[in-house]
């Protein structure tokens, strides 16, 4: 029971910070003119955000399941 209610804060705090990270304010602070290996910054955020809050995802599901 109490393995249940840990994953699921887990996947609340994982939508909270995917809230936090795809919102203006920060996405505004990598909207600049340079570039990291040829890619525009924003679009590097932009990845990494998303394989961060997909890994998130995936360790609260793997510790809700087990």
């Amino acid at each position: 029971m109490q393995r249940r209610i840990l994953g699921r804060d887990r996947l609340i705090a994982t939508f909270l910070a995917g809230c936090v990270l795809f919102n203006y304010p920060l996405l505004s602070v990598f909207d600049r003119p340079s570039e990291i290996f040829d890619i525009p910054m924003i679009f590097a955020y932009i990845f990494f955000a998303w394989i961060l809050v997909i890994a998130l995802m995936a360790w609260a599901s793997e510790a809700r399941s087990g």
